[in-house]
């Protein structure tokens, strides 16, 4: 049976590091209001939420994201994609998932302007760094933190390009919002148009000083990925809207997991996860997707190798074997040791 450790309601973890992992508690969560959606492109509703008691909501950096708790019991995590400076109203977008498991198919059919739902956030684990230039790459509905990206980067006078595909291009959301970059390097490739993006094209030739923020589906970060891999160390920076498969872990990788705060090792099996064993144990680990791409459960390692399984840490974060994502990575040396 699970059991919570009642003197210690939540493990707060300062990662020092751009990743906002397990640093939220019950007071970043509060009630908003609903106050306008409106179709912005095929399958794709804008959400305009303003605090409910009529304050101030929490600043945010692009690329940040706020996860939804609707009222069907099911949390979602959406990018915010409005206006940075503008303190009462926060904007996402969410595209109706023709295999949606409840979040997306409840947005769009039962969420309505003056609902109050429980949100919380934002967090920020794709977070735009200083560059010298910018390579913005979006799929579909992840066109969402890139276009405050954007606004940013020409806001601090750094160049970028945005390569912007999609199925059709009414299927494109905020391509009028796009246009109004007049000065920009923009490509929008509708891919009944155009076919698929051409990467290569952008790819091909490492541009040292530039970072690539991509943002889309699976198969094109997997590309992205695969045609950067002559690019500068830490150069791709990507979100993902599902976890990537992986194997499945070797037989007889069980583990001890040591907590440097009360000297307790505990023992996940080879079909355990970290982060239930935790829970069991009576640790409330802040968690949200449970499958390593939110990042709301990152924990520090004091010692030990993480197996890292998420899709989340870039190359250097995965080499620093500083921090861990719990909810499905596990450890390559057979005790870690966490600071908890």
């Amino acid at each position: 049976m699970r059991r919570h450790c009642s003197r210690d309601p939540f493990i707060r973890v300062v990662a020092g590091h751009p990743l906002q992992g397990n640093t939220m508690d019950a007071s970043s969560t509060f009630n908003a209001r609903v106050r306008r959606l409106s179709a912005v492109a095929d399958g794709v509703l804008a959400i305009e939420l303003g605090h409910a008691d009529g304050g101030l909501l929490p600043a945010w950096d692009a690329g940040a994201h706020i996860d939804l708790k609707l009222p069907n019991g099911i949390a979602r995590q959406y990018s915010l994609c409005g206006e940075l400076a503008d303190r009462e109203t926060w904007r996402i977008a969410v595209l109706r998932e023709p295999n949606s498991r409840g979040g997306s198919a409840y947005v769009h059919d039962a969420l309505r302007a003056g609902d109050v739902i429980p949100v919380s956030g934002p967090r920020n684990n794709f977070a735009l760094t200083d560059a010298n230039r910018y390579l913005f790459i979006a799929g579909g509905i992840g066109i969402t933190p890139i276009l405050p990206m954007l606004k940013e980067a020409s806001r601090h006078g750094r160049p970028w390009t945005l390569v912007y595909g999609g199925r059709t291009r009414g299927s494109m959301a905020f391509l009028d919002e796009i246009a109004g970059h007049q000065d920009a390097d923009i490509s929008i490739v509708p891919q009944d148009e155009f076919g698929l993006i051409d990467l290569d094209r952008h790819l091909s030739v490492p541009q040292r000083g530039t970072l690539i923020y991509c943002c889309g589906p699976g198969p094109l970060i997997d590309a992205v990925e695969g045609a950067s891999r002559c690019w500068p160390p830490a150069s791709l920076h990507r979100e993902r809207f599902a976890p990537k498969l992986v194997a499945e872990p070797a037989a007889g990788d069980s583990f001890e997991v040591e907590l440097a705060l009360s000297g307790q090792v505990l023992v996940v099996g080879e079909d355990d996860s970290l982060l239930e064993v935790l829970e069991n144990a009576g640790y409330q680990v802040t968690n949200s997707c449970r499958a390593g791409i939110c990042g709301t459960c990152l924990l520090k390692v004091a010692a030990g190798e993480p197996d890292h399984r998420d899709d989340l840490l870039d190359d250097e974060q995965r080499a620093s074997n500083a921090m861990i994502l719990p909810c499905v990575s596990r450890s390559k040396t057979k005790r870690l040791v966490l600071q908890l």
